[in-house]
């Protein structure tokens, strides 16, 4: 008989964003998937033995842009006076500690993982050292930046030189890249927050080591007028001049897109997401043109200050505005199937963390990185297409079990990897002292 580590029997699953197969063994050994097989058909030794029986498996979520730094501000944005990044978020940030950062990495990946998030990418805070060692033993496959600025008038503690912001996120790497499932990415928070030798830092920095660069892209009409004004043409075309744009270049939000932007994304490969519910109080993106172009964005949750980071609800937040703002006035109700939002999550998200082609999808040489849901639910059953009610119905806590690279580190919503209940209390007591601080 063969040998393998894992042997999930008898399930539903998920093979990729359009495709679902009933009564299958998935085989997975040294992290990657072997064989996705009718049940009972092959000959296997396993390790470890899961029972799939009224689960559904599928690609385990990825989250295409969040903010680690920014966990522990839940339920201090919404509704709160514009401008929040300059009145509420950067002055935060300012006052983050490494066992501020501890806590909320340790917090985010509970969250996470109770939600099917098994990959991320986090735009860059500070004290990363402290969240890359969390991430690392939770076993989520993670891609991690410092928070790179160099404008002036910073509060004191996180100003910094370009040379200096650069170094730092050198550090980063070297210490964290590779480490578990992490990689590092090199960043620039926002182009209007940086100047242009930070930009070209940056890059030449990025490419010396062949990571990816992220920044924060066309979020806010006043951003992209900032960044006209400065450099007389929109920002995917001042980085296209500077020679920073390639397919080794993610852009989180870009939901302000000229056509021609949209040209360069598409004729450079770059990589995009946007991030639904902190996007709607900015701007609507033209996504069904993106894909009819062949740009496939990712999906982020904009950190947890922004809603939360289940994606089940940021996929559905997406459908809808989609429906409303593009749909209805063209009669088309499936203008965003919940095909191509699957897609979306899988394909662009495999692509935000340097992943294409080995995440996103069941099915052999991929890595085992997997969800279950339990399907045994009133709000799942009955069902007459049970893909369309993953989208329409799933949610955080239907989550069961979760695989990354062939690791088991959520068994039947129970975390196996870091110690939730101890984190909870911490969490609690944070709560109350910063409660009574107000």
């Amino acid at each position: 008989m063969k040998q393998c580590d894992l042997m999930i029997r008898n399930t539903t699953v998920m093979t990729d964003c359009e495709t679902i197969k009933t009564g299958m063994d998935i085989a997975v050994k040294d992290g990657e998937i072997l064989e996705v097989i009718p049940s009972g058909t092959g000959e296997w030794n396993a390790a470890m033995t899961l029972d799939g029986k009224g689960r559904v498996y599928m690609p385990g979520l990825i989250d295409s842009h969040m903010h680690t730094g920014q966990q522990l501000l839940k339920g201090l944005v919404l509704d709160a006076k514009p401008i929040i990044w300059t009145r509420i978020m950067l002055p935060f940030e300012s006052t983050l500690t490494p066992e501020k950062m501890k806590l909320s990495a340790q917090v985010a990946a509970l969250e996470m993982m109770k939600s099917g998030t098994t990959g991320f990418v986090d735009a860059g805070s500070y004290f990363m050292d402290a969240a890359a060692e969390v991430y690392r033993d939770s076993g989520l496959r993670g891609c991690l930046s410092n928070s790179v600025m160099d404008e002036a008038g910073l509060p004191e503690r996180i100003a910094m030189s370009a040379a200096e912001a650069v170094e730092a996120t050198d550090r980063l790497y070297e210490r964290w890249h590779g480490k578990g499932h992490l990689k590092v990415y090199y960043s620039l928070r926002a182009l209007n927050s940086c100047s242009d030798e930070l930009i070209r830092l940056a890059h030449a920095h990025a490419e010396e080591r062949g990571a990816v660069l992220q920044a924060h892209m066309n979020e806010y009409q006043a951003e992209v007028d900032g960044i006209v004004k400065r450099t007389g043409v929109r920002p995917y075309e001042f980085l296209e001049r500077e020679g920073v744009l390639s397919a080794r270049f993610l852009g989180a939000h870009s939901i302000l897109l000229s056509d021609r932007e949209k040209e360069l994304i598409k004729e450079r490969g770059v990589r995009t997401c946007h991030c639904p519910f902190s996007n709607c109080g900015k701007a609507v993106p033209d996504t069904p043109d993106m894909i009819e172009r062949g740009i496939v964005p990712g999906f982020g949750t904009d950190g947890a200050a922004h809603g939360g980071l289940s994606l089940w609800s940021e996929m559905k937040i997406f459908r809808s505005v989609m429906n409303l703002y593009h749909g209805v006035p063209k009669r088309n109700p499936k203008v965003m199937p919940a095909e191509t939002l699957f897609r979306m999550m899988f394909e662009g998200g495999a692509a935000a963390i340097d992943e294409a082609g080995r995440c996103g999808k069941i099915e052999p040489g991929y890595h085992a990185d997997m969800i279950s849901v339990d399907l045994e639910q009133p709000h799942m059953i009955p069902t007459g297409n049970l893909l369309h009610t993953l989208f329409e119905c799933g949610e955080a806590g239907g989550v069961r079990e979760m695989i990354v690279g062939g690791r088991l580190v959520m068994k039947n919503r129970e975390i196996l990897t870091l110690d939730e209940e101890k984190i909870l209390s911490e969490a609690k007591a944070y709560m109350q002292k910063e409660g009574a601080a107000l």
